[in-house]
């Protein structure tokens, strides 16, 4: 269970926090793009989370909407709030690439439920990925503030990037960072030394950002339980 709950959290907090950029991005078609990211995020949460519910006697929604803070599971990279453009593209690229080798993974693995969660969910976040990489080179190369603004958020998001490879995923940082410092490269920004490293996410200890969320995401849920359309 601990494996489809913690990608599972990770999606459904990333495909919140995606969506408050609706009709909020810089452009109209980034406003498209970034929705669609969302369902994206969203769909492959449901994927993990109705399995992990299977094996508690619970649905989807009460995984979703029915624990507080302390019993998600997600990394505490995509709880963090969404700041400007550049904080939002940079953990998108570093989620991206995280999830795509984690879903390459389970797509090899045993449980086949998991191969067939993973194989679905890589085609999408191949998309992302490139959506990410291209962003970042769009804006680290481009004028200076652009470039000013995407390494501050580079910077700032470094730490959280650890937690993504504790345990069993350890071995996954050397190609994560392999890509990701070719994408910087590539964008003229530097990689940020390692140091502090934040964690706690994947045992639902968690900021104060996430319960604002859930707070949002769970209002509708709580106040109407069991209604239906």
């Amino acid at each position: 269970m601990s494996t489809a709950l913690e990608l599972g959290d990770d999606a459904l907090i990333a495909a919140q926090r995606l969506a408050e950029w609706c009709s909020r991005a810089p452009e109209m078609e980034e406003d498209i793009a970034l929705a669609n990211i969302a369902l994206d995020q969203l769909g492959a949460a449901r994927l993990f989370l109705t399995y992990a519910g299977e094996q508690v006697h619970k649905t989807e929604d009460d995984l979703a909407y029915l624990r507080d803070d302390r019993e998600f599971r997600n990394a505490l990279l995509v709880e963090l709030d969404n700041g400007d453009f550049a904080v939002t593209i940079g953990k998108l690229l570093f989620l991206a690439v995280y999830q795509r080798l984690r879903y390459e993974r389970l797509a090899a693995g045993g449980d086949p439920r998991l191969a067939e969660i993973g194989a679905k969910a890589r085609k999408e976040s191949l998309y992302h990925v490139e959506h990410a990489a291209l962003w970042t080179v769009r804006l680290g190369d481009g004028t200076d503030e652009s470039h000013r603004r995407m390494q501050a958020a580079i910077d700032a998001l470094w730490p959280y990037t650890h937690e993504l490879f504790e345990g069993d995923e350890a071995d996954l940082r050397p190609p994560w960072l392999a890509e990701i410092t070719t994408t910087l490269a590539e964008a003229t920004l530097s990689v940020p030394a390692d140091g502090w490293a934040p964690n706690g996410g994947r045992r639902g200890v968690h900021t104060e950002a996430l319960s604002k969320l859930l707070a949002e995401m769970q209002v509708l849920h709580r106040a109407h339980p069991g209604a239906t359309w």
